[in-house]
């Protein structure tokens, strides 16, 4: 485990509220990201988890309280909202690929469009990203002729082509073949144990207990408890998670 640092937490939401119509989709949540952490949060499905994982790179405006990052509050739109974007990288279920363009392209796209950075030095990152999420020899072809494995860890690589300082997953393996999911999964571990910012929503458990540095449980909107990974699956306070975890590690 990487020992977090110490120092003014990177991400900050403090009492954020947000309904869908009637619906309290997130009801009061408080939480902090220290650097280099890595929290998974958890819990049945309709319990805000992906809700709050929108919020933080702004994809879902909030209703009440604060959200800031990196010591700066959330901006509502225009050229900081692109800023924080790019700082905040974000893997969805669908891995939201360009078709028509290289894997390489994919990655390459975003740093020399937004940052403007020289496209020589960028693909030369690319390849290094592709190389590490395990798909180097896949460069030049076409999303579709990957699988759904391969091409979720090209939208890893794209969102770090990036060097943002987080990194946000919204439930990254759920669409996912059984048979991919270790693989996208090996490449998160790897980049939690390099210290990389991380919080991710996902069904996991696995992943959750030997990659988290904690664990966030929610459900009804409320986060209802948190705990160190080994704390949390052997001991849980709450009789909502005492209930989830019966339900889904008895299968």
């Amino acid at each position: 485990m990487n020992d977090v640092a110490t120092g003014e937490p990177l991400i900050v939401l403090d009492g954020v509220n947000k309904w869908f119509g009637p619906l309290h989709v997130l009801d009061d949540v408080s939480l902090s990201v220290g650097r280099g952490e890595v929290v998974v949060v958890i819990g049945p499905s309709g319990s805000g988890k992906s809700t709050l994982c929108r919020t933080i790179n702004r994809l879902e405006p909030i209703n009440s309280g604060t959200i800031t990052f990196d010591g700066t509050p959330l901006p509502a739109e225009g050229r900081a909202l692109a800023k924080l974007r790019s700082e905040v990288g974000m893997v969805f279920q669908s891995f939201n690929l360009f078709a028509h363009k290289t894997i390489l392209e994919n990655v390459t796209l975003g740093p020399v469009k937004v940052r403007k950075e020289k496209p020589a030095a960028v693909r030369e990152r690319g390849l290094a990203l592709l190389d590490r999420v395990g798909i180097a020899n896949q460069a030049d072809k076409y999303p579709a002729q990957l699988s759904g494995g391969q091409q979720q860890r090209a939208a890893i690589a794209r969102a770090l082509a990036m060097q943002p300082k987080a990194m946000l997953f919204d439930e990254p393996t759920s669409a996912l073949d059984p048979e991919m999911v270790g693989e996208v999964l090996d490449v998160m571990t790897s980049l939690a144990r390099d210290g990389m910012t991380m919080v991710v929503v996902t069904h996991e458990m696995g992943f959750a207990r030997h990659a988290a540095n904690r664990v966030v449980f929610m459900a009804d909107g409320q986060l209802v408890e948190e705990a160190p990974p080994t704390e949390f699956f052997a001991n849980p306070q709450s009789e909502r998670a005492k209930d989830f975890l019966s339900k889904i590690l008895t299968h």
